[in-house]
């Protein structure tokens, strides 16, 4: 059979099988938490290949083959290595914790939190900038490798690729999303193995290489006309500005790796899942693409460029064309999953934050995450029409993807100084984000219509981040820090009077944290506010020292403890149950009752009460620590009551039926 047919048969099957679970999870969502969440249900190895997901995209599959033929083995695997490890790993290792315990579900959230409204705005603008910027990117990329192999229209094979990527992102928000990247990870953890095979089949080994490498030099250092990427250098590509602009700013500037973190079941799940997706990328996908890019250089080093007419960054799709038509087709499918994986992750991103951070902030404050589901859903397609402008950016995927990534830079500075450093004041963030991200667009601009074009001494990226750190310490210096931020402060203290007054929502958060929740994530989502109001309730109980925090930064600051005196504050109402495994109220009794039920009882109560999907995920995940839940399940969890449970429930059989469960 002709290429064509066998490439149309792949791609109905991947069809079918992507609507047909954009069809299913589309069933999942119930609310604004749902569809841009997941209703913090994502397990390991779903979450482990969402992550990995994100990193094997259309970018990778253009920038590894092309920065091999012009840098070389370690100049393309450099940009691997800042990405994987400087970025990914790190982030698992030293945010995920944090993050995942802060309970912000979008990243400009949480600078309001830690700083001020003003910077949510800015960072917010930036955020979704960069991220419509990578969607455009991939969607360019993709198009890019198709047209290379196939010779079709450019313009016309990039917009069937971004319809596609916007219907079914509208369709099934991030639980399609997350259907996407695990059947893409199955596709290419499958299609590249069999692609390497086949161009050592076709090709020969690494003798090949050896005997065919037209460059002046080996294929580990340079590229098939001598060129070798700078280690150092302040200019763009070098190793210096890939670890900046694809670790730094890539990963922890992004929003979407924050949801990656606040959607997975728990904080051990999160940290996991971005190491082994480090590893696993490193292993396969990035190694092959490598690899190709290097048999590509020695077997036809005159068609790229300068010595031809074809961009090094078409070498995938060039080195297809030697191929057998089945492996063909379907390693052209790996790639175009892989383009559709981080395109609509990075719209989600884009969306979630829109509708968090604009919509829901400033249109309808009072709006519930069930009101929220058809703006979202508007939002996604508002966004997705910029993305198609920002495909026509000049200069190519190398280009772009440095130009999306750039307005992730100012972020990922006060996500580091706001996590570790709490001398870090709101008036530095918001000096060190306006001057940062306006030096951005003011270079961006003057390098577009070629007045300045910085690019010459150094990326716009590279300024960005130094003008954003020196700023921010600069003015943070030469203000007042929040209260925690002061020498004098100290994590435990005595409250000024006897028994303090409180309001009626502190006393709320004591019976949380007396409960058993006591993360600020288990205590918005138990309210089922904004984090930024609970984070207010925190402050104010913290200041009147009648809670604790476990430490002044890192994971510890959001983690609480109630002193003696707030323990007379309780609402007495609640019934908390002390229990040998901690404490159980009596809401928990009620949700464990369900479990044990069964699954349909359990989401028949869920819509009866109108209960929000993350409220319901705490309180099981707080019953799995305590050793009374089970879980398991792929996808969303599946639950059963444990023999502590069910002896727990027949120990306080009476309470149930007093609440009528």
């Amino acid at each position: 059979m002709s290429f064509n047919v066998v490439f149309f048969l792949y791609l109905a099957v991947f069809f079918i099988v992507l609507f047909y679970g954009g069809w299913i999870t589309r069933k999942w969502v119930n609310s604004a938490n749902d569809y841009l969440l997941g209703g913090r249900e994502v397990g390991l190895l779903i979450n482990v290949f969402g992550v990995a997901a994100i990193g094997f995209a259309g970018t990778i599959i253009t920038l590894g083959p092309g920065l091999a033929i012009t840098s070389g083995f370690w100049g393309s695997f450099g940009f691997g290595i800042a990405y994987l490890f400087g970025g990914l790993a790190l982030y698992g290792i030293f945010l995920a914790p944090y993050i995942r315990r802060c309970g912000a579900q979008t990243l400009p959230e949480w600078l309001a939190m830690r700083f001020d409204s003003r910077v949510r705005v800015l960072v917010t603008i930036a955020s979704i900038l960069g991220l419509i910027g990578i969607m455009a990117n991939n969607v360019v990329s993709m198009a890019i490798v198709v047209n290379g192999f196939t010779g079709w229209s450019l313009v016309w094979t990039l917009s069937a690729i971004f319809l596609l990527f916007l219907l079914f992102t509208y369709v099934g928000g991030f639980w399609a999303i997350t259907l996407t990247d695990f059947v893409q990870m199955c596709i290419g953890l499958i299609a590249l193995p069999l692609m390497f095979i086949a161009i050592l089949s076709q090709f020969g080994g690494f003798d090949f290489l050896n005997t065919q490498w037209s460059g002046p030099s080996g294929y580990w250092t340079h590229g098939i006309t001598g060129g070798q990427l700078p280690i150092f250098s302040l200019q763009y590509p070098s190793l210096l500005t890939f670890i900046i602009l694809f670790g730094c700013f890539l990963v922890w500037g992004n929003n979407y790796y924050w949801l990656r973190v606040s959607s997975t079941r728990s904080e051990k799940v999160a940290k996991q899942s971005f190491i082994y997706a480090a590893v696993l990328l490193a292993l396969v996908p990035y190694l092959i693409l490598v690899l190709t890019g290097l048999y590509a250089g020695a077997a036809y080093p005159d068609t790229f460029e300068p010595k031809g007419t074809v961009s090094p960054m078409a070498a995938f799709g060039v080195v297809l064309k030697a191929l057998p038509v089945g492996i063909t087709a379907f390693a052209l499918i790996g790639a175009l999953a892989a383009s559709i994986s981080t395109s609509t992750t990075a719209l989600i991103g884009a969306s979630s934050t829109a509708v968090r951070d604009l919509y829901q902030r400033y249109v309808k404050p009072e709006a519930t995450p069930r009101e929220l589901t058809t703006p979202s859903k508007v939002i996604t397609i508002l966004l997705g029409l910029l993305v198609w402008v920002l495909c026509f950016y000049p200069g190519g995927p190398l280009y772009l993807f440095a130009f999306a990534t750039a307005w992730l830079g100012p972020p990922s500075v006060l996500v580091l100084l706001g996590i570790w450093w709490r001398r870090t004041t709101k008036q530095g963030a918001f000096i060190g984000a306006i001057a940062g991200i306006g030096v951005t667009a003011l270079f961006t601009l003057l390098e577009l219509l070629q007045v300045f074009v910085i690019g010459t001494y150094t990326h716009v990226g590279v300024v960005g981040l130094v003008v954003t750190l020196v700023c921010t310490i600069a003015v943070s210096l030469m203000t007042k820090p929040q209260y925690y931020g002061q020498k004098d402060w100290r994590l435990d203290g005595s409250p000024d009077s006897s028994v303090p007054s409180v309001t009626k929502e502190e006393q709320e958060v004591l019976s949380l944290i007396h409960s058993g929740y006591n993360t600020m994530a288990e205590i918005t989502d138990m309210l089922g506010k904004d984090s930024t109001v609970s984070n207010r309730l925190i402050e104010t109980l913290d200041q009147k020292r009648l809670v604790f925090r476990e430490s002044y930064v890192g994971p510890g600051f959001y983690t609480f403890r109630l002193g003696e005196e707030a323990k007379k504050l309780v609402d007495e109402g609640l019934l908390v149950i002390r229990s040998e495994r901690g404490m159980v109220s009596k809401e928990d009794l009620v949700i464990l009752q369900k479990v044990g039920a069964g699954s349909q009882q359990l989401h028949e109560y869920i819509q009866k009460q109108e209960l929000d999907s993350l409220k319901i995920s705490v309180i099981v995940a707080k019953l799995i620590r305590q050793g009374y839940v089970n879980e398991g399940g792929l996808w969303r969890r599946k639950m059963e009551i444990t023999s502590s449970g069910q002896q727990l429930l027949q120990a306080h059989a009476a309470l149930l039926q007093e609440k009528g469960a």
